[in-house]
């Protein structure tokens, strides 16, 4: 008759512990090597105001052109469970906060003739997604924490009810082309009809469900998810997926695909629809403790 032997079960602190040690070690080698600094540059700023969003399950339609046996469209609903909170600016960066960047060297000046009267109270505009970019850089080493354009996704969680559905709303099996074309002209027709071009004061249209302010108003915002085309078979399913990482969502009261340069969107930049009233931005504050690192391997090219 065959003995059966147990074997001592592994403890929590076994598995965590090498874990500890090698993430301790990883830390020391990239401040030994200069990856990430050991303190904020220059005179350390305060930090802007952020809401946490709390983690949840929510839906809202993917970005991106879709086409099905040659025939726009719309995307599909995502169900998405986001499992730790979100911390996001309440309010987008104004003026006078971007031209702290600009004074310092860091970043180039808006778009002449998009200086507001207001600059403490109004968000910046006439800025790039290369502009938001190069500000984000500069409040992570002014504050000495991680900063980085939030994602479409991020925007629709921290958006919650006033993320907006780009669906025409078409049939997905329709095949004549006229319906598409009228429900289009219909939207876009809509979307000419409310623009509002001047820049209000932040908190000027209020805050969602979150605390998270003045989304969907008359200033989009960058975002740092690339526009993509889909191409899907008769059954639905996905052909190819081709990014194009020179242009970029900004989310608002619609998504809007923009080059990556364009500061006045108003002026041609849009890739398509109708453009944006306004662009600017706000930034996720990345709090895991390793985001300094994951910085600064991605400013070194690594793919993360």
């Amino acid at each position: 008759m065959a003995v059966l032997t147990s074997r001592p079960g592994i403890s929590w602190t076994s598995l965590a512990l090498p874990a500890l040690l090698l993430a301790a070690l990883a830390g020391a080698l990239a401040v030994k090597t200069d990856l990430i600094g050991t303190a904020p540059a220059a005179h350390v700023l305060d930090e802007p105001q952020t809401v946490e969003i709390a983690p949840r399950s929510f839906t809202y339609r993917d970005s991106g052109e879709f086409f099905r046996n040659g025939f726009a469209v719309d995307g599909p609903i995502k169900t998405v469970t986001v499992r730790r909170p979100l911390t996001i600016m309440k309010y987008q960066v104004t003026a006078s906060d971007y031209a702290r960047c600009v004074t310092d060297g860091a970043c180039a000046p808006a778009e002449p003739g998009f200086v507001p009267a207001d600059p403490a109270n109004t968000p910046a505009t006439g800025v790039s997604y290369d502009d938001a970019m190069a500000y984000a850089g500069w409040l992570s080493a002014r504050t000495g924490k991680t900063w980085t354009l939030p994602s479409d996704r991020d925007l629709a969680f921290a958006a919650g009810s006033r993320f907006p559905d780009d669906a025409l709303g078409v049939d997905i099996n329709s095949t004549n082309p006229a319906e598409r074309w009228l429900a289009d002209y219909r939207r876009e027709a809509a979307r000419k009809a409310s623009r509002d071009p001047v820049p209000q004061p932040i908190g000027r249209f209020g805050e969602n469900e979150y605390g998270f302010a003045d989304f969907a108003g008359n200033v989009w915002e960058w975002t740092s998810t690339c526009n993509r085309r889909v191409n899907l078979d008769k059954a639905g399913r996905v052909v190819n997926d081709v990014s194009s990482c020179g242009i970029y969502v900004a989310s608002g009261k619609h998504r809007a695909a923009l080059s990556s340069f364009v500061r006045n969107p108003k002026g041609g930049g849009c890739a398509v629809g109708v453009p944006p009233d306004n662009v600017g931005f706000r930034l996720v504050k990345d709090t895991r403790w390793y985001a300094p690192l994951l910085a600064a391997l991605r400013e070194r090219g690594f793919p993360l």
